[in-house]
């Protein structure tokens, strides 16, 4: 069931990310043509800022989910009543501590946004922070959905509501060219949704409608608040470290600098998401098999889930890092190409970042948060001070050499020497063996891909496409010939076969439906 459950969502997704892709790029290209590169700069920079004040719910979400694996598996009403309770307030406390903090933030704009002549920047960030505070009302349903491996329906409701939203902003920027009006649709949209979410919660689950007595006990409260606590200091430190290069950029260069980035990071970000599509849908999976299964079965699990990690992720690294500038050049103009040494930043850090997704996943189910409750914020001072440093002598690199500088310094090695000793109880030293291989393996498929697409140089759309085709194919014949034979490669080919028969009988059930409905008229 949690195979097939994986299988529903992760295809779902991944449907979805096809059309909301294709539409991205058409929203993206009008938004330049029609608002300019300050706007695109100052989208990013709200995003970065707000992200800061969301870390007033670091720790809350995930701790009252990891609480929750266990009461939804065995079916305990009661428990489940009074984490859904206990989640539904925390969130509205934060709802309002969110507001509070963003208006503050109000008086103080002009410190993070550098040489602009962009109008209403006020009214701007009052939109983004509305968009950010009235979905946390809602947080509570969607969760349980998740939680309950039900995220093909959240994807259902997004898939539809992102496009509908992408095809009003792209005529409001083509018509009107009006910003304020773009951010106001996307907001209507966004309450919407959590709106409908919240009514299809409400009909599946009628029991968490229900008024009960049932209070959690000392043991589990006392555990949630230890997890809260730990997971805030975690999150503080994740946001210090990925979430403030805007900030550094527009400050120390200029806002515009900010949107060549953005350019760039809406590339990795939607290569990222295709990923996730896989694995958000797997961690809840993966959250049930450690509620339920033995040391040995979850290490199994691991490895398939590491080593498609390392497929997927050394993969897209590879595709974009042959493919960013050919396909910015040929979309945008090469004006806005940045230099070779921030591309090959960015996919070191992509690569790395999504090489400790598997091990986080594991650690994160396993509830396994107060031990390194430290560790993000020794990274993020790390991070903070060689970006800010490094960023005054060598530019937007020196910003993505300081995250890579803090990565090596800090989690590469915290993160899997708490999960081989608390949850598999096995050598640290056979992870960096296989991480070694890994890198390996991809540095090499890398360079040989690399030289092969110089045979083509990709200076208009049929060269492109064919240069592409190559980055497809010659990385994953590559791993086919490697890893064949290995366990790992073996259950992930029995679960595609799976999915092609599972795809196959919707198909001729979706035929045969269509058949009968023809005879029957």
């Amino acid at each position: 069931m949690r195979i097939k459950n994986s299988i529903v969502n992760i295809s779902a997704g991944l449907a979805n990310q096809v059309i909301i892709t294709v539409l991205s790029f058409f929203s993206r290209t009008i938004f330049i043509h029609t608002l300019g590169i300050e706007y695109l700069g100052v989208n990013g920079l709200f995003t970065n800022i707000l992200a800061m004040l969301t870390l007033a719910e670091a720790g809350i979400g995930s701790s009252i989910v990891y609480s929750l694996y266990k009461p939804i598996a065995e079916n305990n009403r009661e428990k489940i009543y009074a984490l859904m309770r206990l989640y539904k307030k925390a969130y509205g406390i934060i709802a309002l501590v969110v507001l509070v903090l963003g208006l503050g933030l109000l008086p103080f704009l002009h410190v993070f946004v550098k040489d602009t002549s962009i109008d209403n920047l006020h009214l701007i960030y009052i939109i983004f922070l509305m968009n950010t505070v009235m979905p946390y009302f809602f947080q509570h349903k969607i969760a349980f959905l998740n939680v309950n491996q039900k995220g093909y329906i959240i994807t259902g409701i997004y898939s539809v509501s992102s496009i509908l939203s992408m095809l009003l902003k792209i005529g409001i920027l083509h018509y009107t060219q009006n910003y304020i009006m773009y951010l106001i649709i996307d907001s209507i949209i966004t309450i919407t949704n959590s709106l409908i979410m919240v009514i299809l919660v409400d009909r599946m689950y009628p029991y968490l409608k229900k008024k009960t007595s049932a209070v959690l006990d000392a043991a589990v409260k006392s555990d949630i608040v230890k997890n809260i606590k730990a997971i805030l200091l975690q999150n503080i430190g994740t946001y210090l470290i990925f979430g403030t290069d805007n900030i550094i950029i527009s400050s120390f260069i200029n806002v515009a600098a900010v949107g060549l980035y953005s350019n760039y990071n809406m590339l990795i970000d939607i290569c990222r998401t295709f990923i996730n599509q896989v694995f958000n849908n797997i961690y809840h999976s993966v959250g049930n098999l450690v509620a339920q299964e033995s040391q040995d079965k979850i290490y199994s699990v691991y490895k398939v889930y590491w080593f498609l990690n390392f497929w997927l992720y050394s993969f897209f690294s590879i595709f974009l890092y042959i493919i960013t500038e050919p396909f910015i050049n040929l979309w945008i103009g090469s004006s806005f190409i940045m230099s070779g040494s921030v591309l090959i930043v960015l996919m070191v850090v992509f690569y790395e970042r999504g090489m400790r997704n598997a091990i986080t996943t594991v650690k994160t189910t396993a509830g396994i948060f107060h031990e390194d409750r430290y560790a993000p914020l020794v990274q993020a001072v790390v991070n903070l001070g060689f970006s800010i440093w490094l960023v005054q002598y060598w530019g937007i690199v020196g910003v993505f050499l300081g995250t890579l500088i803090s990565a090596v310094a800090v989690p590469i090695w915290t993160t899997p020497y708490l999960v081989y000793k608390k949850v598999f109880n096995k050598p640290l030293s056979s992870y960096f063996m296989t991480y070694l291989f890994y890198a390996g393996v991809g540095l090499g498929t890398c360079t040989v891909t690399s030289l092969v697409c110089k045979l083509v140089v990709p200076d208009n759309l049929s060269k492109l496409i064919l240069t592409v085709l190559i980055v497809l194919i010659v990385p994953n014949i590559i791993y086919i010939c490697i890893f064949r034979k290995t366990e790992e490669f073996k259950y992930l080919r029995k679960i595609a076969v799976r999915l092609i028969g599972l795809a196959s009988e919707a198909v001729k059930k979706l035929l045969k439906k269509k058949k009968w409905d023809k005879m029957s008229t």
